[in-house]
This record gives structure tokens, C-alpha cells and sequence, in this order.
């Protein structure tokens, strides 16, 4: 009674104040549930709104080919790096995690183990490899390392196996061997089968083309001879051979083909060109191109040819030169003249 003497209403004051606090909960309770339901929304939409994608395969890729493929998927890389035993997978995707053809959210983080070359603190590996590729891998090892040079002791050692001719069998250093300074590898090389035997292919009657594409078949020695074309004969052709077609010979025998001469266009000089290569306990890759008077190249033939005397017949224009390489290094070059009538037009 003696509130309301002073103008206070108690009774009216506390309905006031709980209606005022009953709508300020309800007001919070609605702010929360909206931002809730707002969250919810982002999150689901985070979840389920990004498209799969395929992996793709990128192993075996250079990291600038693999990262560009990733972008195209929307995809992002988290690279690691490891040695590897070759010096040429530098810088290449080794392993991938995911697998290629997973299906993943888009913005995926991709796992890729890329190659940092050989370690160069240690002995690689090169059993069962072909000592031509061993040359190359070495040349490359060298050249990120100007302290652990290795040099190949040659000539190698040989011996008769079942494995292909080239074939490192045996190495010293070991495999994984700790390395301090410039070291000497020593090797074994397969020289192939000691009985190994190949069958004559039938040459009589072929072009110089077809029978040069017989003879890149095989790895065996061969000799041309050459003579101008009888009545009845075509120019280019094989007209005889020895040993006859279908015989089995030795594989480090010799084939002779007989051959009449190619026909020689006007401004051409047909020939036999002729080179001794130093013998080799097993083939070798040689290549024989035409250089032309414009610059132009042109490759006549490619074989694995295990030495001796090389010997090929040929139809080029004057001014032309002839160059013979074994396992892609020049070694001999010969010109070819112009024509007896062209030179003797030229003397008058």
C-alpha cells in the first residue's frame, strides 16, 4: 500500500519485466536456430554441392604434365620426393594416391611422389639392364654430381648367357654401395646364346628397300656386292644370295647379297658404300643417312650390326654425303661425287 502512496504499481512492474524477458528469449532461441539452420545449409552444401571427379593417371608424367591435368579435374597436389634408381625419371610422378580412375570430390588434395633423380651418394643398380641405356643414365648421373663422378672400366667382360646380348650381369660396386668420391664401375655383359642361330630370310628377287627392311629383322653380318642389271634383269634387285634363303646359320655368320645395280636419276651417282667397323661381342645400333646438297637428311637403313665389314649400295645426288653412326655418335662420312657425265660436261 505504501508503493502505491508513491505512484508504484509492484503487481504491474513484474508482468512487465517477464513479458519483456519471455519475448527476449524466444527472440535469442529464433536467432540461434536461424544461424543454425544457415550452417547447416553451408556445411551440406559443402558436402554434397562439389561434382566427382575422376582421377586421372599421371604416373610416369613430368610433375608439369601431372599438375595440369590435376587443375583441369579441379584436383590439388601434396608432393613428396624420393630417389629413384634412374637419373632420366628426374622430376617424374613415381606414385599417386588416390589410384587413377577413383572417384573424388572435387578440391581433393591428390598425394604424388615425385623423383629427385638417383642418390647420388650411392651405387645405383644396373643388373639386367642393357649396357647402352647404362651409358646413358651414368653420362646424366654425372652431370648433377661434380664430386661422385663413376666412370665405366672398358673394355667389359663378356660371357655366353641366356639373357640378351648387352645384359648386365654381374656389377662392382654392388647395388646400393655408399659412395664418397669418383669410383669405377666394373661389369659383366651378356654376349648372348653361344648356339644362337637365325634363319636366312629369302632376299632373291627383292628391291634394295624390301631387302634392307629383311635385314633390320636380324642381327647378324651381311655384305652387298653390286653389278650392272643383265637382259631381263631390273636395276636394285637381288638376284642372288648366299647362303639361300631358309638356312640356318650361326647368328655371328654373314649373309652376301648380290645385287644389281640401282637405277641412278639424272644428277644421281649409284654406288656401293663400304666402312669396317671395329668387331663387337654383340650388335650394336648403326644408322646410315644421306645428308643431301640442301641440307635435307634422310636415314637409308638402321640395324643392330655386330661389326666388320658394313657395306651398302646406294643411288644419291652428286655432293651428297654419306654418314654412318654407331649408337647415335658419327664416325665415318664419305662424299659422294657427281656423276662421270656431269664432271665431264663441266671440263669442256
Amino acid at each position: 500500500m505504501a508503493f502505491k502512496n508513491f505512484g508504484f504499481d509492484l503487481e504491474g512492474l513484474e508482468d512487465y519485466m517477464g513479458n519483456h524477458l519471455r519475448l527476449f528469449i524466444s527472440f535469442t532461441v529464433g536467432v540461434l536456430v536461424f544461424v543454425g539452420l544457415i550452417a547447416l545449409s553451408v556445411f551440406f552444401f559443402a558436402v554434397h554441392g562439389k561434382e566427382e571427379v575422376m582421377v586421372p593417371d599421371v604416373t610416369g608424367k613430368e610433375l608439369t604434365q601431372a599438375l595440369m591435368e590435376l587443375q583441369e579435374k579441379e584436383l590439388y597436389p601434396k608432393i613428396q620426393t624420393r630417389s629413384s634408381e634412374s637419373g632420366e625419371e628426374r622430376g617424374v610422378v613415381l606414385e599417386q594416391s588416390p589410384e587413377a580412375g577413383t572417384l573424388v570430390r572435387a578440391e581433393r588434395r591428390i598425394s604424388l611422389v615425385i623423383s629427385q633423380g638417383m642418390a647420388l651418394d650411392q651405387m645405383g643398380d644396373y643388373l639386367g639392364k642393357n649396357i647402352n641405356d647404362i651409358r646413358s643414365e651414368i653420362q646424366t648421373r654425372n652431370a648433377q654430381s661434380s664430386e661422385i663422378i663413376i666412370t665405366l672400366r672398358e673394355p667389359f667382360m663378356y660371357q655366353y648367357s641366356t639373357e640378351a646380348a648387352g645384359t648386365v650381369l654381374q656389377q662392382n660396386p654392388a647395388p646400393g654401395s655408399g659412395l664418397t668420391g669418383p669410383v669405377t664401375l666394373e661389369l659383366v655383359v651378356s654376349r648372348g646364346q653361344e648356339d644362337a642361330h637365325i634363319t636366312v630370310p629369302n632376299l632373291t628377287g627383292l628391291s634394295l628397300r624390301d631387302t634392307l627392311d629383311r635385314l633390320t629383322q636380324l642381327k647378324t653380318g651381311f655384305s652387298f656386292t653390286m653389278r650392272d642389271a643383265a637382259a631381263g634383269e631390273s636395276p636394285g634387285t637381288v638376284y642372288s644370295q648366299e647362303p639361300a634363303g631358309g638356312t640356318e646359320i650361326n647368328a655371328r655368320g654373314r649373309i652376301t647379297i648380290n645385287l644389281t645395280t640401282p637405277a641412278a636419276a639424272e644428277g644421281e651417282t649409284a654406288g656401293l658404300f663400304r666402312y669396317t667397323l671395329p668387331l663387337n661381342p654383340y650388335p650394336l645400333p648403326v644408322t646410315v643417312e644421306a645428308l643431301f646438297p640442301g641440307g635435307d637428311r634422310r636415314r637409308l637403313v638402321s640395324v643392330n650390326y655386330p661389326g666388320g665389314e658394313f657395306t651398302l649400295p646406294y643411288s644419291l645426288p652428286g655432293g651428297s654425303a654419306i654418314i654412318l653412326s654407331m649408337m647415335d655418335r658419327e664416325i665415318y662420312r664419305q662424299a659422294v661425287t657427281a656423276p662421270v657425265e656431269e664432271l665431264s660436261m663441266e671440263g669442256l
